[in-house]
């Protein structure tokens, strides 16, 4: 299904589709294959090992999950995930895998393309979103089989025979593939930049448009698709539903330190990982500075201690602080991480002594400034410290780009005074269908609800169809000479 250019048809002819996913990752993968008619039974071969929820699902296990309730079966559950239908979906999938279990799903995959809903998905690159973009030598922080979508089997995918962590592009590789396998391709769009995501009263600022469809309201789609030669193609269409998918990796957080736009600050790995390639750096360089203390900023200390280059390492957390991720980590799975762990505890910077020869860290401390002649003001232990470095890497989290909607989506947060972030300030949605409580017809998934493991974000896909198929039986019992509809 192409999109369409603005020139190819004029505003009052342009076709109205049911839904559109704007980002490509795996949560927009996962609720394409449920869109495309693929549905979840109960296999009856299979016992679940959470007695209750097993005698839920055997008193309508004729019917789809779908198309039961999905608040009754999930009504007791507990899980690593706020919403209610993630932690659902996840048990289904993955029994008990909190308790170090691998017993297999209890869902049989039946296609009904009769079930199909038309649906386009937008992404700035190919399936996969943001995992194309990380660094390939690195490992995922969950076990690869945690990062499979439904229906296709990561080790049959990728010949991985044991219960490790994967790397991105091994992941990045399996989602390319799995649109393929599963069929999908028809409804992906590659390199499509949206712009502007507008609401439209059907019959007023929209004239002429198809009638039918969930409400009196549409959804105007604006962007464009980058072609060869860096062309900007501009496209515009109408959806009757929104699915925001776009993860959290769009906008890395920032210090607001004096001097971060200066040329030797970065906010991305990235940039570590290609000045150690084109050997801009060596031990003989100046220390890096890496400001964070969460798992990217462990990445880069690993990184460039591979490589032998200095680390200054700056953190506002105590090293004893419970939250510190490495905390939540078991040693046994994340021995890299717990080294680094290890560094930050034994190789404490203090004014008794000078910096250690491969890596000192300084806990609660932050960045004063940033200055011309490549050193950075440091404040800590009520003392200002200066240290010249080679490079510095902002590595404190990262907030999604939401820009394409008004008020950049603030609206739609938990708290519509602050911006959406990821960790503090989530879109508000309904937990059972994930529609968001101000805007009807807008969904959100993924990161933006608080689901930033693969594990967990699957739930959105099962909520968002599950709402959409009870809205198009509702419809169809209402038209009664063939109107317009879903499918």
């Amino acid at each position: 299904m192409p999109l369409l250019e603005e020139t190819t048809l004029p505003q009052e002819h342009l076709p109205t589709l049911p839904v559109v996913i704007i980002g490509n990752g795996p949560s927009g993968i996962c609720l394409s294959y449920l869109l495309s008619g693929y549905k979840p039974y109960l296999d009856t071969a299979t016992v679940h090992p959470n007695s209750i929820l097993y005698r839920k699902l055997q008193e309508a296990k004729h019917l789809p999950i779908t198309e039961q309730d999905l608040e009754y079966l999930s009504e007791g559950l507990e899980g690593r995930s706020r919403n209610p239908v993630a932690v659902l979906f996840d048990t289904l999938l993955h029994p008990n895998a909190d308790f170090g279990y691998e017993f297999p799903p209890v869902l049989q995959w039946r296609r009904d393309k009769k079930q199909h809903i038309p649906h386009l998905v937008l992404g700035k690159g190919t399936p996969g979103g943001a995992w194309h973009a990380m660094e390939g030598s690195m490992l995922t922080i969950s076990l690869g089989i945690w990062m499979e979508l439904p229906g296709v089997n990561y080790r049959d995918l990728t010949n991985e025979k044991r219960s490790d962590r994967a790397t991105p592009e091994e992941i990045s590789s399996y989602y390319r593939d799995y649109v393929k396998l599963k069929g999908l391709q028809k409804s992906f769009i590659d390199n499509t930049y949206v712009t502007s995501v507008q609401k439209l009263c059907r019959g007023h600022e929209v004239k002429g448009l198809e009638k039918g469809g969930g409400g009196g309201t549409l959804w105007e789609v604006r962007g464009y698709r980058q072609v060869q030669n860096d062309t900007h193609v501009p496209f515009s269409l109408f959806a009757e539903n929104v699915v925001l998918a776009t993860g959290a990796s769009d906008s890395p957080v920032r210090l607001g330190a004096d001097g971060e736009d200066l040329p030797f600050v970065f906010h991305s790995i990235s940039n570590l990982g290609l000045a150690v390639s084109q050997r801009k750096l060596d031990a003989n360089s100046d220390p890096i500075l890496i400001v964070g203390a969460g798992l990217s900023a462990a990445d880069a200390v690993l990184c460039a201690c591979n490589s032998n280059i200095r680390v200054l390492h700056v953190f506002r957390k105590s090293l004893d602080n419970p939250d510190l991720i490495f905390k939540q980590l078991p040693m046994t799975l994340y021995p890299e991480y717990h080294k680094v762990y290890n560094m930050m505890c034994s190789q404490t910077y203090t004014n008794m002594v000078s910096l250690f020869p491969d890596y000192t860290s300084f806990p609660e401390h932050c960045v004063v400034s940033f200055q011309s002649d490549m050193k950075c003001l440091l404040q800590g232990n009520n003392s200002l410290k200066a240290f010249k470095i080679s490079m510095a890497l902002v590595l404190i989290g990262t907030n999604p780009n939401l820009f394409f909607l008004k008020d950049q989506g603030q609206y739609l947060g938990q708290d519509p005074t602050r911006p959406i972030s990821c960790k503090q300030n989530l879109i508000d949605i309904n937990p059972y269908t994930f529609e968001c409580i101000k805007e009807p017809g807008l969904f959100a998934m993924g990161p933006l609800v608080g689901d930033n493991f693969v594990r967990f974000l699957k739930g959105g896909a099962l909520g968002i169809t599950s709402c959409l198929l009870k809205r198009l039986k509702k419809r169809e019992k209402l038209i009664t000479n063939g109107g317009n509809n879903f499918i």
